[in-house]
């Protein structure tokens, strides 16, 4: 049985039903029609301005975020798709932390749900550090549908790590 590193949390049973996919050579085929857009933010100002209004709609009181950006350096296998940093640094006699939201690159093109997945997660730990209930009330709250989006980003980072079944295949 072949490992589905970004699915072993998931029942058995579900981890099958995408095996049957990957050996029908239809996983790509089944994002595509479930995921047939791609967004259209593609420089960190724009980024910045998405992360921002995602922000004001669902997060008023939350800190402010300083920095925005698309990370090349960040590493889904290290399980790093996105990045909330708090720099804190000292001015004069005061503390000031620098907010900051990183997004793997391989994201620009992702479809939109994907991308808010990654925002919404990164937004969610302006108010909850850990990973708890409290934190993922809060992804669903800004994004309803948010458990089942981040299933299908990782059947998608599953499909990207497949070997390519002809030269006509676009994962990126």
């Amino acid at each position: 049985m072949t490992p589905l590193k970004y699915l072993q949390a998931y029942p058995p049973a579900l981890q099958d039903k995408v095996r049957h996919l990957i050996a029908q050579q239809r996983l790509g085929e089944h994002l595509a029609t479930r995921y047939p857009d791609r967004h259209d933010v593609q420089s960190d100002k724009a980024l910045y301005a998405y992360v921002a209004a995602l922000k004001q709609q669902h997060l008023k009181t939350a800190p402010g975020i300083d920095k925005v950006l698309y990370d090349s350096k960040l590493d889904v296998v290290q399980r790093a798709l996105g990045l909330h940093t708090a720099i804190a640094r000292v001015q004069g006699t005061r503390l000031k932390a620098k907010k900051e939201i990183r997004v793997a690159s391989l994201f620009k093109a992702a479809a939109p749900e994907f991308l808010q997945m990654i925002v919404v997660h990164e937004l969610a730990h302006l108010k909850e550090t850990e990973h708890n209930k409290a934190f993922y009330q809060l992804c669903e709250y800004m994004q309803p549908d948010y458990h089942q989006r981040e299933f299908d980003l990782r059947l998608y980072l599953t499909w990207r790590e497949l070997p390519a079944p002809n030269d006509t295949d676009h994962r990126e």
